[in-house]
């Protein structure tokens, strides 16, 4: 049973930065697209950024690009989301997610395009 596996999360002042983690098992993940989704309360789970297997080509939502950097290391297995210049508006459970089996899915930004998510990592940037 493929498993996602969040960590990083936690309380940070405007301005600040936090990366998460992603732990994922399965013996595809270098051909599998991976994504960063996250949910405010009240308001529906949004793309925030994905990355294709071999790493090589990202995508990221209008509202976290030239702040957030997806990345990983498909050697451990390993996603991350580098998250700079952070604002109150970011606070929202941080979901990781992963399509596997598919390095780039047609339609990155949907959450339809992914079969697996993890638990949630909460991150909240205080004003």
């Amino acid at each position: 049973q493929a498993q996602l596996v969040e960590s990083g999360g936690g309380l940070v002042q405007a301005g600040g930065s936090l990366r998460l983690s992603c732990a994922a098992s399965g013996r595809t993940f270098s051909t599998s697209a991976m994504g960063w989704f996250r949910q405010a309360p009240g308001k529906e789970r949004e793309f925030v950024a994905s990355i294709t297997g071999s790493g090589s080509t990202t995508f990221y939502a209008e509202s976290v690009k030239g702040r957030f950097t997806i990345s990983r290391d498909n050697a451990k297995n390993m996603v991350y989301l580098q998250m700079n210049s952070l604002k109150p508006e970011d606070t929202a459970v941080y979901y990781c997610a992963a399509r596997y089996g598919i390095s780039r899915p047609s339609r990155p930004r949907e959450r339809e395009s992914y079969d697996h998510w993890g638990q949630g990592t909460q991150v909240t940037v205080s004003s």
